[in-house]
């Protein structure tokens, strides 16, 4: 048993092969990307999150490998893929090598990551859901048919920019958006979304900071 790092869960071929597999069932029933890219842009934005914030390297990195790992449930099913992704985490990283004090704060964030199901519990799993949420951008969009497009993929489309700023001064941590309001509104954006910004509210509170979005210059919330 070990510390086990981000660099090397990056680098498991297992790992990568659930990671694919969820991806190829996703695409096949229509939903966005959630590829090594997505994994990879999660657990960076997640370990920012806390850098700035002054946690501790530790949890940076587990923060960095609940992010990468987040979605391998999705090799499963869709549905209710928080939770199986986290069992599944479990064990891989049990052969690993992870001490069991890190696995579970790892599976802990991995299973409470789902709106539909999840909420932050801690910081490894608020600066997940936060990171994993404000993921919004056009070429997570693998729907290639514009015709054919769902509220979804014209969510993702419309989003010419994002950027999560974390204010210390502030205490503020702020998702400052571009949106083609001519493939998709803001209302239709927060249709969509708004679940996923009230679990981000309350994720920025266990972190001692208030959520703020701003949609083309605007503030939504």
């Amino acid at each position: 048993m070990g510390k086990i790092t981000y660099s090397q869960v990056k680098a498991n071929e297992e790992i990568n092969l659930y990671i694919a597999k969820g991806n190829e069932m996703l695409a096949a029933i229509g939903y966005t990307d959630h590829s090594k890219a997505h994994a990879a842009k999660v657990a960076e934005t997640a370990g920012m999150i806390l850098r700035q914030l002054n946690y501790s390297e530790e949890e940076i990195e587990l923060a960095m490998i609940a992010g990468y790992m987040h979605d391998i449930g999705n090799c499963v099913n869709r549905n209710d893929h928080a939770h199986n992704g986290a069992l599944l985490a479990r064990q891989l990283l049990k052969e690993m090598g992870m001490e069991p004090e890190d696995i579970v704060k790892v599976i802990s964030a991995i299973g409470q990551h789902d709106e539909r199901t999840g909420t932050a519990v801690d910081v490894i799993s608020a600066a997940l859901i936060l990171a994993d949420k404000t993921d919004v951008r056009r070429n997570r969009v693998q729907n290639k048919v514009k015709a054919t497009f769902d509220i979804h993929d014209r969510v993702n489309y419309a989003a010419v920019s994002s950027n999560l700023i974390v204010d210390t001064e502030k205490k503020v941590i702020r998702l400052e958006m571009e949106l083609d309001e001519e493939i998709c509104s803001i209302m239709d954006y927060f249709e969509i979304f708004l679940g996923r910004m009230t679990m981000c509210k309350r994720a920025a509170e266990v972190l001692g900071m208030r959520f703020k979005f701003t949609a083309n210059g605007s503030k939504v919330c």
